[in-house]
Formats: structure tokens, sequence, C-alpha cells
């Protein structure tokens, strides 16, 4: 996070753990101070965030180092682009979009994606697609889903997403066939599809 102080062109940041000033709780404001190039609400935007997006992206990637990577990135784009912020979006909103958004692009560029990565790649596109308020609750809400899953399709699923194995690994491993391995991963996301919608219509108008 010191890194991200780095972006910073001119001025040190000397109180930065104590300018916390009640304007930038302002969505409206803060987003203004930022378009400006106001360095304190950049750090403001940093040191309230960071540990949060870290938490989120983990959740995503399961890789410490790589969700600080990501959030990084974030950060980078979105003070490089400040001019483009918009008042209409929170803030947090965007913070948590661009997140996943990095996620997704960086799995793409990677070469060495699995099948399996690149389907929960997609199902999460699809289910995220809306209002960017309901984006942290939905995530959450589908990781704790995926340990609500039939114990067979729960450790299928798993060894595949967090694991990394083949279906033919999982296969040898659990002395199945492959016909059986992706059944249950097409079970475990036709469950997480369903239950993800019939969340999202009992929090949004």
């Amino acid at each position: 996070m010191i890194f991200l102080l780095n972006l910073i062109p001119t001025s040190p940041i000397i109180a930065y753990f104590t300018f916390m000033e009640a304007e930038f709780n302002d969505n409206t404001f803060l987003i203004g101070q930022l378009k400006k190039g106001n360095e304190k609400a950049f750090a403001y935007l940093v040191d309230t965030y960071h540990h949060r997006l870290c938490v989120y992206a983990n959740s995503l990637v399961k890789d410490s180092d790589r969700a600080e990577d990501i959030v990084q990135n974030v950060f980078i784009r979105t003070w490089e682009r400040r001019n483009t912020l918009k008042t209409e979006f929170t803030i947090k909103s965007f913070l948590y979009r661009s997140v996943h958004n990095e996620f997704i692009d960086q799995y793409r560029k990677r070469k060495s994606v699995s099948a399996l990565e690149k389907k929960y790649i997609e199902e999460m596109e699809q289910i995220t697609t809306g209002d960017d308020a309901i984006l942290e609750r939905l995530l959450s809400f589908v990781q704790r889903e995926i340990h609500n899953l039939p114990p067979k399709c729960k450790k299928i699923f798993l060894m595949s997403k967090e694991e990394g194995c083949t279906n033919h690994e999982i296969a040898e491993r659990l002395n199945v066939s492959k016909k059986t391995i992706e059944y249950h991963i097409s079970k475990s996301f036709a469950i997480l599809r369903q239950k993800a919608h019939v969340h999202i219509n009992q929090f949004t108008p």
C-alpha cells in the first residue's frame, strides 16, 4: 500500500493517518476532490478501501499476493484516470467492480487457465452483471454457498477451483470416471447459479 502513495507526484503526505476529514465521507465530494488531484483524497481512498478490497480479491483468487497485485493495479488506474470518474456512481461500487474486472482480465491473459476457471469466470460475470451496489454482497453469498454444496459436488468443485486439479487428476484420485467429475462440476455451477439468482431477487426491487 505504501507504494501507492508514490503515485502522488508533489508534496509528501505528512498527516496520512490523521487527515480523515468528514467531507471525504461524502461520495460526490470525494470524487470531486479526486478529479481535482487532491492527494489527501486519494490517500483517504487507499486507507479506507485497501484492506477490504484485498479481502474481496483474495476471495476470488485464493492467493494473497495476487490479490494485493489486483488491488494495487486498481488504485493505480483509479489515480491515473481520475478525470474520468463519475459522481453518479458510488466510489465503493466502482472500486469493487474494478477489482472484479481486473480479476477477469488477469485470468483471460493467463495462458494456463483451466477449463473450470474459464467456466467459473463466465458464471461470475453472469451473476454480477447489473447493479454494482450488490456486487460485494452477492460474491460473499456465492463463496458461502460453495461450502453448502452437496458433499461430493463440494469436494470435486474445490479440488478443481482451489487446488487446480484437472478432471483427469480428480478422477484418478477419487477412482471415478471423468464423466462423473464433469457431472458434479456442472451440477455445482447449476446450484450456485440458481441460488445466486434467488438471492438477488430477495434484496433487489
